[in-house]
């Protein structure tokens, strides 16, 4: 049976011939024309993307539609407990459009994060001129030129909140990058209104077919709606204006249909189902269409579309406009069962929004981390593929959570550049409670065995996530179980008894086959532990020039 990534290698929009082509080939090496498990390439690095997108168009989404549809409807496919389909046969994510493995892949070090999307200097010095006016979301702002030519999106914070929205802005989109996701590169920047100018044929919108010239008064709207520091500065959050050729946003549920490469469904893409995690770290309640961007980019000679969240800014305790309501974080904007609760006791059924104490703090917003529960955040709006987010995406999204050091955390939370130390020290103390709350709810949910490797003799070592990082007891031991695997058939057959002990590190049969190409699957459960470390996972290994090669892993079915 062919594991996800293996669909989406071999099942990738195609000419005729190849597909016809690359069904010969493996009707030749295995019997009867069967379908192997694994392939040579297994694990893949990066996600297949093979086909030329430049026949892509640009896309408006319907914001109010998609909000209605996720609100209320069940968009996507309605098949229940769907392994996620971007996935390669070790259970990874692989490199893609949508995403590229730093965290909790290898070692990212502290000045990566402290950098992160950044690739140079801010706007450079000089006025600023106005090309257009913001015409997406709350905050002030406009899209401007440097002196040299560049393009900018500027953002600014509202009055009577300084730093608040461009702080927030700063540290997530850390955060964000430095979880794998493609995000813009941000600059924060002091402007004052002698510096910014009316661009030559800069125009404003004024009703659906209606324009005209830009005036000054325009900028001096913009800036009302800003706050204006005491020198008489306004603090901007500058994003660099992004490669290639803008197509629109991404949907949370279906594909891009013009996008040959766009094969898997997005409530099946993990680095979407991931978002339920991360977005409960960070309370990124805004989860929708209108808060993401597709580009059209070359690589490699070819052209195809990036996929970024090019908008995390409505995170941690404060909004665009100022602090984020009591409720958000921890109710859909329509749930039925908390809105029938307080309708039939008259108000008097509290929600948990309504008793948590929070530290006045203005540029943090409402943000806290004692009452903190994981499992029932809530964005805005459900997407589809937080609805379908399965234990083992939960588990290897926190497992990147709880990847952040405490260094790391303080280090991104400077870039934000606050005034106020205690605003400071908040928000990385918050950031942090709230990792360690995620660790200990979606790291022992699963069997949490990782790292399963296999030595030259055949000597199996592995992890357990969630005792390593000290959310749960080591279990009384573990069952591992050899089988030698037929790849061309799918079966397993039992080479000798369960090895029970408590070691991490167990001896293999001595009947353990050696031949070269030859498979082994291993199975490994817990004993004595919570019940779901009794779900074993499965490691496959092939022999490769006198080494085992871990080649498939699966946490759950």
């Amino acid at each position: 049976m062919a594991t996800p990534m293996q669909g989406l290698a071999r099942g990738r929009r195609v000419a005729a011939v190849a597909v016809v082509a690359a069904a010969v080939a493996v009707a030749a090496a295995t019997p009867n024309g069967a379908t192997p498990r694994f392939f040579a390439d297994d694990p893949l690095a990066r996600e297949p993307e093979t086909q030329d997108a430049s026949t892509v168009e640009p896309w408006s989404i319907d914001l109010f539609v998609d909000l209605t549809a996720n609100l209320f409807g069940h968009p996507g496919d309605p098949t229940p407990n769907v392994r996620a389909r971007d996935v390669n046969t070790v259970d990874e994510v692989p490199d893609s459009s949508w995403f590229t493995n730093r965290i909790g892949a290898g070692v990212v070090p502290l000045e990566a994060i402290v950098r992160g999307p950044v690739t140079g200097a801010g706007p450079a010095p000089g006025p600023w001129t106005v090309v257009r006016p913001k015409t997406t979301g709350f905050s002030p702002g406009f899209t401007m030129r440097d002196t040299q030519g560049e393009t900018w999106f500027v953002s600014f914070d509202s009055p009577g909140f300084p730093e608040a929205a461009t702080g927030a802005v700063m540290a997530a989109n850390k955060i964000f990058w430095t979880l794998g996701y493609f995000q813009v590169e941000n600059h924060l920047a002091l402007i004052t209104r002698d510096r910014i100018q009316i661009g030559e044929g800069a125009t404003i919108r004024l009703g659906s077919d209606r324009r005209r010239p830009m005036r000054a008064g325009d900028i001096d709207d913009i800036l009302r709606r800003s706050h204006r520091n005491a020198d008489g500065t306004y603090r901007a959050v500058a994003g660099r204006i992004l490669p290639g050729r803008v197509l629109g946003g991404f949907r949370y549920h279906g594909t891009r249909p013009d996008d040959p490469n766009d094969i898997v469904d997005h409530e099946h893409r993990r680095v979407l189902r991931a978002l339920k995690v991360f977005g409960a770290w960070t309370n990124l309640v805004d989860m929708k269409a209108g808060n993401t961007l597709d580009t059209l980019v070359t690589v490699d000679g070819r052209s195809r579309v990036r996929h970024y969240l090019q908008d995390v800014g409505s995170t941690f305790g404060t909004g665009a406009l100022g602090p984020r309501e009591y409720d958000e974080g921890y109710e859909f904007l329509y749930e039925g069962g908390p809105l029938l609760a307080r309708l039939f006791t008259l108000g008097l059924a509290l929600p948990r929004w309504a008793t948590i104490d929070y530290v006045d703090q203005p540029l943090i917003g409402r943000f806290e981390g004692a009452r903190f529960d994981p499992a029932r955040w809530r964005p805005r709006v459900p997407t589809a593929a937080f609805l379908r987010a399965r234990p083992d995406d939960d588990f290897w999204a926190a497992r990147r959570v709880a990847a952040f050091s405490d260094d790391a955390i303080r280090a991104l939370v400077k870039t934000a550049g606050y005034s106020v130390p205690a605003a400071e020290q908040l928000l990385a103390d918050v950031l942090i409670q709230r990792r360690d709350a995620i660790a200990r709810t979606f790291l022992p949910a699963v069997n949490p065995v990782v790292a399963v490797a296999m030595a030259a003799d055949g000597t199996v070592t592995f992890d357990n996530a969630a005792v390593a990082a000290g959310v749960a007891p080591a279990p009384a031991g573990y069952s591992v179980r050899w089988a030698a695997f037929d790849n061309a058939t799918d079966v397993a057959t039992p080479i000798a008894a369960p090895v029970v002990g408590a070691a991490l590190r167990v001896t293999p049969p001595a009947t353990l086959p050696t031949d070269p190409g030859a498979y082994v699957q291993v199975s490994i459960a817990a004993t004595g532990g919570p019940r779901p470390w009794a779900v074993p996972v499965q490691a496959w290994f092939r022999r490769t020039g006198g080494a085992w090669r871990l080649v498939g892993f699966e946490r759950l079915p």
